[in-house]
């Protein structure tokens, strides 16, 4: 059965309720820049707060960074961005719009969309020429005396830079890894379809440094591994594949590079990429800083310029995967039911409390009370406005696993209704035991009910 998700379903839903909207929307908003209200915001906290706990909580050879934004420039002189960030562009003089040559065969021609730019006698294309990626600024007070500098497009080089203090006081050696989530800005050529890309995004990047001879093996165990990390979160099999570039795609540096790619309404794109960067990174800033970044053995005195295998994936790229993925539809007694069918860790809300009639004081504050309790374990939500069959829905489409409703059967046994968002279910429980009834529910394995 094919999906019933597409891309305005999910842009739909995202704005109706509060994951995403169009930044500066007041003014017209600006062009594939967003805002996150209250659960984007959590559910992009759930999606970060996994990957730390995959890359860090639950491993002794991985330790944390936080860089800055701003690098000094010579960081990006010295890693290619400056002479090498580019992108080849062509306009067509006729719609005025501009394309990336290298995706010609895959874009639509702004005249006649069902043709490809170039494929109409209407189209009037420009020669290729090389578009930076990179947004430059200016550090200090005085435009004459301020000093040129950019915004980071990517996290790992604030990560390469600071090897050698990371590698002494961190007590690791190779292999070790050091990860890092940040914001990147990128002044891309075509952005577009929601938030999959963006001029201003945040990224999860690992880089793992090696001994040159075993670089190979662990590029493979790492494409093995964050494949795993999608699945375990609920990512259907069938919507996920791994893809090795080929020789002609690989970066000058890289080796061997596969994309994990996700089956998006927009057809298969990358979701993450997994790189063996070689020794060219740490070698690069060695020269143009003249400081050795290398490894150096206290045991043997040996020597050497550890390679890297990098995984990088986008944490808004991530979310919408997530989102498409949990998309369902489905009709429960004669009436339309939209839901997201999210992995309970990476839902945004994991329990809701409903009282079944919010005007009954004596309802109200038990329920309020449960709450109170409830929040103290888990994120979870108070919603006392409308009916309650509405209240139900709103929350499958925020994605919450479960909600308690306290009615007048409370008040004369103290018992609860739990109501599992994906079956339907519902089961009375002892209001005393609510909290840890959750609490064990959420800690289950989890699989999604969706069709693979």
């Amino acid at each position: 059965m094919p999906d019933v998700v597409t891309m305005d379903k999910i842009v739909s839903l995202a704005r109706r309720r509060g994951f995403v909207f169009p930044s500066s929307e007041i003014y017209g908003g600006l062009g594939s820049v967003y805002d996150y209200g209250h659960y984007g915001v959590l559910l992009k906290e759930n999606v970060k707060a996994r990957w730390l706990e995959a890359m860090v909580r639950e491993r002794d050879d991985i330790v944390a960074l936080d860089s800055s934004v701003l690098l000094h420039p010579r960081v990006w002189e010295a890693s290619g961005h400056v002479t090498g960030f580019t992108d080849p562009l062509v306009d067509c003089r006729h719609c005025k719009r501009r394309y990336r040559a290298d995706q010609l065969a895959e874009a639509e021609c702004g005249a006649r969309p069902s043709k490809h730019p170039g494929e109409t006698e209407l189209c009037d294309l420009t020669e290729p020429r090389q578009f930076n990626l990179m947004f430059s600024t200016r550090i200090g007070p005085l435009e004459e005396t301020g000093v040129d500098a950019y915004l980071r497009p990517e996290t790992a080089q604030g990560i390469f830079v600071n090897f050698k203090n990371v590698a002494q006081i961190a007590r690791r050696k190779p292999p070790f890894g050091i990860a890092q989530i940040g914001k990147a800005f990128r002044n891309e050529i075509t952005p577009g379809n929601f938030i999959f890309r963006t001029l201003e995004f945040e990224q999860m990047e690992m880089e793992f440094f090696v001994p040159p001879a075993e670089a190979e093996e662990w590029f493979r165990y790492w494409v093995e591994e964050r494949r795993s990390w999608y699945l375990r979160l609920g990512i259907r099999e069938s919507h996920l594949r791994v893809r090795a570039h080929d020789p002609d795609e690989l970066s000058h540096y890289s080796s061997a590079t596969s994309d994990i790619e996700y089956l998006f309404p927009i057809g298969w794109s990358e979701l993450e990429g997994i790189a063996n960067r070689g020794a060219y990174d740490l070698g690069a800033h060695t020269e143009a800083s003249g400081t050795k970044l290398e490894w150096v053995d206290s045991d043997s005195g040996d020597r050497y310029t550890p390679h890297v295998v990098e995984p990088a994936a986008g944490v808004n790229r991530s979310l919408l995967a997530f989102l498409v993925d949990a998309y369902d539809e489905e009709e429960v007694a004669g009436r339309e039911r939209t839901v997201l069918r999210l992995h309970p860790q990476i839902a945004p809300v994991k329990v809701a409390v409903l009282p079944l009639i919010p005007r009954n004081e004596e309802i109200a504050s038990r329920a309020r009370v449960l709450y109170e309790e409830l929040r103290r374990a888990v994120v979870a939500e108070y919603d006392d406005s409308g009916q309650i069959g509405r209240r139900y829905r709103r929350q499958d489409e925020i994605g919450t696993p479960y909600a308690l409703t306290i009615d007048e059967q409370t008040l004369e046994d103290d018992t609860v209704t739990i109501r599992d968002r994906d079956s339907l279910a519902q089961e009375r429980i002892p209001i005393s035991g609510a909290r840890a009834f959750v609490v064990d529910k959420l800690a289950e394995k989890w699989r999604t009910p969706k069709p693979d």
